[in-house]
């Protein structure tokens, strides 16, 4: 877009279905390079893709000529596509529905990028729900904790 200018630095944050740990070490950054590449395919900046056995962080520079909800979307659907794909799981692979998307100005971009990098250390301190609620009231985000955290019917 002509005379269309930009700086939308962006977090998302979303589950494994039911918060199960089924994001192996064996395939795990295999797969964040492939969601960072769909991000990149999709005409978006992946700044980094990492997580854990049951979440992931992805965090990107948003091109305005998509929504977030799109990009979403297809990054979570060609991720679960390729992992089911690859038959890295005895059951198919599914995410939680939604994500958490946070805005961060570019005076931010190195801490996000550290604290994204350093997951599995930060959460041999802290729990995915503990950290997601954090960033609920941090951003002063009105939740419910019931539609965020369910378990299977």
């Amino acid at each position: 877009m002509a005379n269309t200018y930009h700086q939308l630095f962006i977090q998302t944050v979303f589950a494994v279905k039911y918060r199960q740990g089924l994001l192996l070490p064996e395939f795990r950054q295999e797969l964040f390079g492939y969601m960072g590449q769909t991000i990149n395919n999709l005409g978006h900046k992946t700044l980094l893709v990492n997580g854990v056995e049951d979440h992931v962080h992805c965090f990107l520079g948003l091109s305005p000529e998509h929504s977030l909800s799109d990009l979403m979307q297809k990054v979570k659907s060609n991720a679960s596509g390729w992992i089911n794909d690859h038959k890295f799981l005895d059951q198919p692979f599914a995410w939680q529905k939604g994500y958490g998307a946070f805005s961060y100005a570019k005076s931010q971009v190195s801490t996000v990028f550290r604290y994204v990098q350093n997951q599995e250390a930060h959460h041999q301190k802290q729990t995915f729900r503990d950290e997601y609620l954090e960033f609920l009231q941090k951003f002063e985000i009105e939740h419910d904790e019931k539609y965020i955290f369910h378990d299977p019917i």
